[in-house]
């Protein structure tokens, strides 16, 4: 576990791929117990540590998670996070080259829970919340590109689900259409980068994690 930034309200971690973030079925240790004991060993303290959770990412994804150290912390980064005041920027590694190389997608999202899946359709159904992201090209290889997106709005498997709509899955992604997984089970997907207002003192946080350009995939398919 890598931590990126912390003070006396807000820690934010750099998740791996593979990690999850809250615990569930597998009982695999979450990141969330990470962050807690880290608090726990660094700081001396004993007892029940408060470590609140502000956000998920999911589990075959890489980067940036907020934890909370306080309750009025959370609070706040909560009620940030409602309404659209916590910036995200996600960068992903395509199957492709993308036509346009810049643009919005749009549509109508449902989630399957049984199958763990969402689905897109370009007019509203019941049940179906309206999905928005931004997304250009950084970078192109011969068979590959990187992405930056940008969400608009914050729905389950959006980015990955739409980028597969316009023909270029993300790399590794087989529930969403991507030729063959990658050697660790990941996808080529990262919450790159945080930007917000910290909810405590009121300056401006802005945090970043390394670029996928570094990842091992990208190395055999560099950009021209």
């Amino acid at each position: 576990m890598e931590i990126v930034y912390e003070d006396n309200h807000i820690i934010i971690a750099n998740k791996a791929p593979g990690e999850i973030v809250q615990g569930d079925k597998t009982g695999d240790t979450p990141l969330l117990e990470m962050v807690r004991e880290y608090i726990r060993e660094k700081y001396n303290k004993p007892g029940n540590v408060f470590c609140g959770l502000v956000h998920r990412i999911d589990r075959p994804v890489a980067g940036l998670v907020i934890f909370a150290r306080t309750s009025k912390a959370l609070t706040r980064l909560n009620e940030m996070l409602r309404k659209g005041l916590i910036h995200k920027t996600y960068h992903a590694i395509v199957q492709g080259i993308p036509s346009p190389e810049s643009g919005r997608i749009s549509g109508w999202l449902t989630s399957n829970q049984r199958t763990n899946k969402s689905y897109l359709s370009a007019t509203p159904t019941e049940g179906a919340k309206e999905a928005i992201l931004d997304y250009r090209t950084l970078r192109t290889g011969d068979r590959y590109s990187l992405l930056e997106v940008n969400l608009l709005t914050g729905r389950k498997h959006q980015i990955r689900v739409q980028l597969s709509s316009i023909g270029h899955p993300i790399v590794g992604d087989l529930k969403y259409g991507a030729r063959r997984s990658c050697p660790d089970g990941s996808i080529c997907l990262q919450a790159h980068r945080l930007q917000f207002t910290h909810p405590v003192s009121g300056k401006e946080i802005d945090v970043v994690a390394p670029t996928l350009t570094s990842h091992p995939l990208w190395q055999t398919d560099p950009g021209q």
